[in-house]
C-alpha cells in the first residue's frame, strides 16, 4: 500500500508528504488565490507519468546495453473543456541520443514500458488517448 498526506500551509498552498519521506509544495496561480509556491496537482500528475515510464525505459534500455548518451521526455497533456478538465489527450515525446542507439531497441523499451510496466499509464489511459512520439538522434517517429 502507498501512502502520502497532504497539509494546509495558508492560503492555497499545501505541502505533500510521499511515504518514503519526500515533501513537495503545492500552491494555485494568484488569479486562483494561491501563491504560486509551488507545483499544480494536474502538473504533478503529468509528471508522475514521465517519471513512471522514464524509469521503466531507462532500466530496460540498460539492461539491452542500447548506448545513450541523453534521454528525456517531454509531456504535452490537453484537457476537457467542462469540469472536472480531466486529461483528454497526452502526448510522449521520447527523446533519446547516442551513438549506435538503435531505434528498435529504444521504441520496444517506450512499448513495454506503456503496455505491461508503467501503472500511470494504465490509470491515466481510462479518461486520456496517449500519444507516443519516439524521437532517437532527432529523428521523429510516432508509435502504434
Amino acid at each position: 500500500m502507498l501512502i502520502g498526506s497532504v497539509t494546509w500551509l495558508d492560503h492555497m498552498a499545501m505541502v505533500g508528504k510521499s511515504g518514503s519521506g519526500h515533501e513537495i509544495v503545492f500552491d494555485a496561480a494568484s488569479e486562483h488565490g494561491g501563491g504560486n509556491r509551488g507545483a499544480r496537482p494536474k502538473e504533478l500528475t503529468l509528471l508522475s507519468l514521465g517519471g513512471c515510464t522514464g524509469m521503466d525505459v531507462l532500466s530496460i534500455m540498460e539492461k539491452k546495453r542500447v548506448p545513450f548518451t541523453s534521454f528525456k521526455i517531454d509531456l504535452e497533456a490537453d484537457t476537457s473543456a467542462e469540469h472536472p478538465q480531466v486529461f483528454t489527450e497526452i502526448r510522449l515525446i521520447y527523446r533519446t541520443e547516442g551513438e549506435g542507439v538503435l531505434r528498435e531497441h529504444v521504441d520496444r523499451a517506450i512499448q513495454l514500458s506503456q503496455e505491461k510496466y508503467c501503472g500511470v499509464t494504465h490509470m491515466l489511459n481510462k479518461t486520456a488517448k496517449l500519444v507516443l512520439i519516439s524521437e532517437v538522434n532527432g529523428d521523429r517517429r510516432v508509435l502504434d
